[in-house]
């Protein structure tokens, strides 16, 4: 069952995002260029441990056969939560299980999740060692060098490594530093080093300003050890960033595009919790959210003289439909 086995080498992945990674997204990244492998946004597994909280996370969880392989992303604190969410996920049909060892979001790191696990190496051990023992999916872990300094992956990514997961993404930065610097693509060897030692089975992604297949053929002309490569934030710049042929769109490709998204934002807007299990249905109605889709106008339109007005009149918009008037309606010549 582990699908990382039967991956091309290398493998192309779209980071898990919050609030972009979504099945509306997802579809339409695959829409343009497809990734070998698909992230969820973040699910908490102690929120999924209660009913109120499972049903929030339903958006997150959403997805489609056709999507597959797809990794659902999970983070927290507490072992036994990672174990019911885990199985449970098993039970939806995801092709694998990553937990998020390197969110560097505050609220995150203050209750020791994320990349606050990096204090707690006995902790993100059981961690991964519960999970694996609730399931048959392949357990993968993504992270970062460390929490203020790079060298600590030296003592970090053994503790992980010694887990022996399917898959270890390496974000070439630490918490301290965000993305306010450059990926430490120095550090790559010394890495594939520690992962050839400790679990050589273990596949190796990396992570940091990974922008399209260009630059991951010339990476990994210079790295071949690495078996993949995720890009995040490079997707809002060329949502065509995982096109071998390094696709350029026209304006008119990525309108039609934007357009696709509407679509499937109208398909899945409504947000049914029955699929998580025996959920019980109460009277509110989940929603995904309208303004949230906003965010995503600047990776359409651009780079033509009346892009900046066009955007404005559609953050102006209230629905789907508003926003197909003002494209219809837009002096595009």
């Amino acid at each position: 069952m582990n699908f990382w086995d039967g991956l091309p080498r290398p493998f192309t992945a779209l980071a898990p995002m919050e609030d972009v990674t979504d099945v509306v997204f997802r579809h339409t990244v695959a829409r343009a260029a497809r990734p070998d492998v698909f992230f969820t946004e973040f699910t908490n597994v102690d929120a999924f441990a209660s009913w109120r909280g499972r049903a929030s996370t339903a958006g997150r969880l959403t997805f489609t056969s056709d999507e597959c392989p797809i990794v659902a992303q999970i983070w927290g604190t507490k072992p036994e939560n990672f174990a019911l969410t885990a199985s449970a996920l098993e039970r939806m049909g995801f092709s694998g299980i990553d937990i998020n060892m390197g969110c560097p979001a505050k609220d995150v790191v203050k209750i020791g999740g994320g990349s606050g696990l990096i204090h707690t190496p006995a902790l993100a051990a059981e961690i991964i060692r519960t999970a694996r023992a609730a399931v048959e999916l392949p357990i993968s872990v993504k992270t970062r060098l460390g929490y203020s300094k790079a060298d600590e992956y030296k003592e970090w990514l053994p503790v992980i490594l010694g887990e022996h997961p399917a898959n270890l993404t390496v974000h070439l930065r630490t918490r301290k530093e965000m993305s306010n610097v450059p990926a430490h693509y120095e550090l790559i060897p010394e890495i594939i080093a520690l992962r050839d030692d400790i679990s050589p089975e273990t596949k190796l992604s990396i992570n940091g300003d990974i922008t399209d297949w260009a630059q991951i053929k010339e990476i990994h002309n210079k790295y071949s050890a690495v078996d993949g490569y995720m890009i995040g934030r490079g997707v809002f710049s060329n949502i065509y960033c995982f096109d071998g042929s390094e696709h350029l769109a026209s304006r008119d490709e990525l309108i039609r595009l934007f357009r696709f998204q509407l679509d499937e934002y109208d398909k899945y807007k409504r947000i049914d919790p029955t699929f998580l299990g025996d959920y019980e249905p109460n009277d509110r109605v989940l929603r995904r959210d309208f303004n949230g889709l906003k965010h995503f106008v600047k990776v359409y339109i651009k780079d033509f003289p009346t892009a900046a007005d066009l955007r404005a009149k559609i953050y102006a918009c209230q629905t789907t439909d508003e926003i197909r008037t003002v494209l219809n309606n837009a002096n595009l010549s």
